[in-house]
């Protein structure tokens, strides 16, 4: 699926915007996302050096998806250029609960090294996250409903993509109404 910009909020309008690739996959252990990202330098940020930092701030990929155990959280994982990892549950914004280092050494995060191709910067990551994650023993008859993200606040050109549309004013990730099935 190809990551898309809604080209209503303001920080997407008049700039050279990044390309997203994603292709998911769901087995019974894992729900896997494979990105792959071709962005203008001035939207490419790489400053995060620590799992549960600031990731949304760098070139970030994010997966958000509705706790298929609890349906009223959703779970958000937040992944760096340099596969550095954000990852929180909670009902809405405002109430989140960071996950420990422990469980989120448990997520495979697999990086494709950066490049430049012109003023291009290159760069993949895939991420596996278990369903022992969710408390579950498998994924097998659930469900999966989410959105798949692209931004970078802090870049020199922020911007903000998703797979799903968000009919916001302004740009908000946080808005489980608009999640779709995968």
């Amino acid at each position: 699926m190809i990551l898309s910009a809604n080209m209503n909020w303001i920080p997407n309008q008049g700039i050279q915007l990044p390309v997203v690739m994603a292709d998911v996959n769901v087995t019974a252990d894992y729900f896997e996302v494979s990105f792959t990202v071709e962005e203008p330098e001035e939207c490419f940020r790489s400053e995060v050096r620590e799992d549960n930092g600031r990731s949304w701030e760098d070139s970030c990929v994010e997966i958000f998806l509705q706790n298929p155990a609890k349906s009223e959280e959703y779970f958000n994982f937040e992944t760096t250029s340099r596969g550095f990892l954000l990852a929180a549950h909670g009902p809405d914004r405002n109430n989140r609960q960071v996950l420990s280092q422990n469980i989120i050494d448990k997520i495979i995060r697999t990086k494709q090294v950066a490049s430049v191709a012109g003023n291009l910067i290159c760069w993949g990551m895939t991420v596996q996250i278990p369903a022992s994650i969710f408390g579950l023993s498998s994924f097998e008859g659930f469900s999966l409903r989410g959105n798949l993200y692209k931004c970078g606040d802090k870049s020199r050109t922020p911007h903000y993509l998703s797979a799903f549309p968000i009919e916001t004013e302004k740009p908000d990730f946080h808005r489980p109404e608009f999640f779709q099935e995968f």
